[in-house]
């Protein structure tokens, strides 16, 4: 049965009225990252999750808009390993002091992820998304479909698994894109005759 994703979305702490409303404040990266957190929310929601097999590092991923792809479906899972060496390579490690109070994603130009575990062998990713809210993080849980948690939420969840405790909490910005300018440039036209 299909039901108003955004009213879930709204109630799960994330206002996607809200920030429909207030368009001029966000992105169009903003924009699309509302648009997957939709398309996640129906695809795999926690309480009737259709596609519940995908990991967390995938879900944040493509949350993230890390892959080039046209939607959930066609992303390629990604494992643990594989999640590792993404987050090296495009991610840099920040304290979560770095991360502003008032932070949005859908409003900021600079993207977090929240690691759970060692980020060499990482356990879960979770998706900064609201630090005003009382539940800022968005992600999949083992078993169970995506929503937002707050970081007790997670940490009650994934306390003790594989040795995890409280201080296995880690921050990381994602890198910017380095994605050059398309720009027209004005060069000179020889023409050769024979």
């Amino acid at each position: 049965m299909f039901r108003d994703q955004v009213s879930d979305i709204a109630i799960s702490g994330f206002a996607v009225r809200e920030l429909m409303a207030n368009g001029s404040d966000m992105s169009d990266d903003g924009l699309r990252i509302c648009e997957r957190i939709k398309e996640i929310m129906m695809m795999c929601d926690r309480e009737d999750p259709v596609y519940e097999q995908i990991s967390s590092f995938s879900i944040a991923l493509y949350t993230l808009g890390h892959f080039d792809c046209p939607d959930l479906m066609s992303f390629q899972d990604v494992d643990a390993q594989e999640a590792a060496a993404i987050l090296k390579e495009h991610f840099t490690p920040v304290n979560v002091e770095e991360v502003p109070w008032d932070y949005h994603i859908t409003q900021s130009e600079e993207k977090y992820l929240l690691v759970i575990g060692d980020p060499l062998f990482p356990l879960h990713f979770a998706v900064v998304a609201d630090f005003r809210n009382e539940r800022p993080y968005f992600s999949k849980l083992p078993l169970f479909g995506s929503g937002f948690d707050s970081l007790a939420e997670l940490m009650d969840e994934f306390s003790g698994y594989d040795g995890v405790h409280q201080y296995d909490v880690h921050y990381f910005r994602k890198n910017p894109d380095n994605l050059q300018p398309r720009t027209v440039q004005k060069g000179q036209i020889y023409i050769v005759r024979d």
